[in-house]
């Protein structure tokens, strides 16, 4: 499918070629090579006959819809999509029926749009909103929650994904205080001020556990004829493993990237060399290194909630204050995804069945 959008895809610009293809698959047969006749083949077939879908996009959003229907039953038709661009796989239908985990007060600041690109001047202005945070999704309202009212066009447009994401404190954001900051699986990047620390540092908690619990595998980074850096993608989907199983993935995960984290910092790109390649090393290193705190904060949080053994959240964020308290490991956050280094692991305070510089 990848090298189908590769070479019939619009605006793609060079196309990969059969042996761009064959070394972007060197030793992912179990470490082993694919037979090169083999994907001389695929290549082929795939270059004089592109691939189509099986069914239009309509068609597959409305068996999307089905499935949704079919697992919360006949009483549970109401479903609503928060939409992630142009892709069917990552529109997920979510449920209005989903688990409620915390509800409030937060006034919104949007810092970086989608992969870190700086929002522009006039729309990073401090909006206040009533915050559900629901399933997996984070609802930004205009009115006050109720759990029997439908959400407006405005709550979707507004609406947030948390899965994959990672809440910090915006500790070097001065003007406002009790300001947390959210990274999302994309990279936007928002700001939100609490009303007291206690409810900052509540909704850090409970944003981070959903998404340890909820964030299902990464897909494999995309194969290109580029060889350059890209991002695994992060599926929206939740994850069918359950929490034990979660967080040894977890685990396992944070122990690949930690070590590609040590490997890369082995051979830095020296100063003044090709910039293009200066850049992807850094922008590689942030990734890794924001990956590494994201996935010692969810095994830190995951792992507590096995202990305590209860869905309960007050019970966990009774357990996790006194251990964590103001605990210097909470290092400090910055504004700009392409900058910001270090993120730590979080502290916390229900549950019912925010690229520019830090100070603008």
């Amino acid at each position: 499918m990848l090298l189908n959008t590769d070479l019939h895809g619009h605006n793609i610009g060079k196309k990969m070629s059969c042996q761009q293809f064959i070394a972007n698959l060197d030793h992912l047969n179990d470490g082993q090579d694919f037979a090169k006749d083999l994907l001389k083949a695929l290549y082929n077939s795939i270059k004089n006959e592109k691939l189509e879908w099986a069914i239009d996009e309509d068609e597959l959003r409305k068996s999307l819809s089905e499935l949704v229907d079919d697992k919360f039953g006949t009483g549970t038709k109401k479903v609503t999509r928060i939409l992630d661009g142009g892709n069917p796989f990552l529109d997920v239908p979510q449920a209005l029926s989903a688990t409620t985990y915390k509800h409030g007060v937060l006034t919104r600041k949007t810092h970086a749009d989608m992969d870190g690109k700086r929002t522009p001047r006039g729309r990073r202005g401090w909006k206040k909103f009533y915050a559900v945070l629901k399933g997996t999704i984070l609802y930004l309202q205009k009115d006050e929650y109720r759990p029997d009212k439908a959400l407006s066009e405005g709550d979707l447009k507004n609406a947030i994904r948390v899965h994959h994401a990672l809440a910090t404190r915006a500790s070097d954001y001065s003007k406002k205080s009790n300001v947390l900051k959210l990274k999302t699986a994309d990279w936007r990047v928002f700001l939100f001020q609490a009303p007291s620390k206690e409810e900052m540092l509540s909704w850090i908690l409970r944003i981070n556990l959903v998404a340890a619990i909820f964030s299902a595998p990464a897909f494999p980074a995309a194969v290109s004829s580029m060889k350059k850096f890209c991002r695994p993608l992060l599926p929206s989907c939740t994850t069918r493993l359950c929490q034990e199983e979660q967080l040894r993935s977890h685990e396992n995960k944070l122990r690949q990237v930690a070590a590609e984290l040590a490997e890369h910092q082995c051979r830095p790109v020296e100063r003044g060399h090709k910039s293009k390649e200066a850049e992807e090393s850094r922008l590689k290193e942030h990734y890794l290194t924001f990956e590494k705190s994201r996935y010692e904060t969810y095994i830190h949080l995951l792992a507590e909630k096995i202990k305590v053994g209860s869905d309960d959240l007050e019970r966990i964020e009774a357990r996790l204050a006194p251990l964590e308290g103001d605990d210097p490991s909470l290092r400090k956050t910055h504004s700009s995804p392409a900058l910001s280094q270090g993120h730590g692991t979080v502290t916390g305070s229900k549950a019912t069945k925010d690229t520019t510089g830090p100070e603008t």
